[in-house]
């Protein structure tokens, strides 16, 4: 099998441009061990002891992959043949290895997504509940880990130094700091949303369109006619995030506020958050956490200015049972590691989003393509 047979079996199944990453970069391909039999069914197996490639651009529309290297062991495709066509139905390999790769783009919501949002927003303003499953944040349940923030020249605040622990996935607002030039601030929740108690008074970061909400304890007076604040409030991540998300993405009656989005742009942000162990499920994708004893999934995050970008690092990503969808693909794997780092850029409306693993593995790699019925 030559290197046009591989690109032409890469289209096939994918549906993507298959190239170099660059001029002076060819791709380039290896396989060992070809077996060429028949299978079960009356199917047809292409097995390969060994397929390595490297500097392969695979694109679709505005989204590129980069792969510097992969190398996949002991690789299965199994081929139908019926009515003058041959139809791929799975592929699994024992493991594949990779390194230096790169997914970058728009950032943009999935098909998925969109489906989802139209299916719990008709255009009629009703609204469906979305399923009770479509969103699980298992990993937040557990989180540990401080977020800081460096506020320069805020108009309220002055230069601030913001500090928010957060301990076994929940937020004591109580413990929080907000700490300038004079009398400290104060960050808290109450029905409204979250705010920032100033020398000069209360200013609202986060709307709420509604309450209550799901996670969130609000802030407590030592009296009803009292102006003094006994608790400043409590969040859990979980409940509140997977809650948010299952209200619907993009609501209008709630999101930052006008002064919050301009506190953005001069916000530079640090922390260092591990994980906890646990499912995390979105639409399209589903995949168990694990590691969090070990020390790993710790998330190190880092922004000069939080309203231009984000970036974020994890130095030991470990997942297990993991399951995706693409298309008319279904992707599953055992389990995954890899050194992961995620950035995302502002460029005017719009969001850009470079996802690179700078080494890692998967065991017991799959894809089953769903039969495509003759129209």
């Amino acid at each position: 099998m030559n290197a046009s047979l591989a690109a032409s079996l890469l289209d096939l199944l994918l549906g993507l441009e298959l190239g170099a990453r660059g001029d002076t970069d060819p791709n380039r391909f290896a396989l060992e061990g070809v077996r060429w039999t028949k299978g079960q069914d009356g199917a047809r197996e292409l097995r390969i002891a060994r397929l390595e490639a490297t500097a392969l651009r695979l694109a679709t529309g505005a989204l590129v992959l980069e792969i510097e290297r992969i190398a996949v062991h002991e690789l299965v495709a199994r081929v139908h043949a019926g009515n003058g066509s041959l139809r791929v139905g799975a592929i699994e390999a024992r493991d594949a290895e990779f390194a230096g790769l790169k997914l970058h783009g728009p950032l943009v919501l999935p098909r998925q997504f969109r489906q989802l949002w139209e299916a719990t927003h008709p255009a009629d303003g009703t609204a469906l509940p979305p399923p009770a499953d479509a969103w699980q944040l298992g990993p937040l349940g557990e989180i540990d880990g401080t977020l800081r923030g460096r506020i320069t020249d805020a108009h309220l605040l002055f230069d601030a130094d913001v500090t928010v622990p957060i301990r076994h996935g929940l937020v004591d607002f109580n413990d929080a700091t907000v700490e300038h030039v004079g009398p400290d601030s104060r960050m808290g929740v109450s029905p409204l949303g979250f705010y920032v108690d100033a020398p000069n008074g209360r200013s609202y970061l986060y709307q709420f369109a509604s309450a209550p909400l799901a996670g969130v304890e609000f802030e407590r007076r030592k009296s009803l006619i009292g102006p003094w604040i006994s608790e400043r409030g409590k969040l859990r991540l979980r409940p509140f995030a997977e809650s948010m998300l299952r209200q619907g993405l993009g609501s209008q009656a709630q999101g930052l506020t006008a002064q919050a989005r301009t506190l953005l742009g001069r916000t530079a942000l640090s922390g260092e958050l591990r994980l906890g162990d646990g499912l995390l499920a979105l639409p399209g994708l589903q995949v168990s956490m694990d590691g969090h004893e070990q020390g790993l999934n710790t998330v190190v995050l880092r922004s000069e200015s939080v309203g231009r970008g984000l970036g974020a690092e994890i130095a030991a990503l470990s997942a297990r049972e993991i399951a995706a969808s693409w298309g008319s693909a279904q992707l599953a794997g055992d389990a995954v590691t890899a050194k992961l780092g995620v950035q995302v850029v502002v460029e005017g409306d719009t969001l850009r989003f470079v996802l690179a693993a700078a080494n890692g593995r998967i065991t017991a790699p799959r894809i089953g393509f769903a039969a495509v019925e003759p129209g």
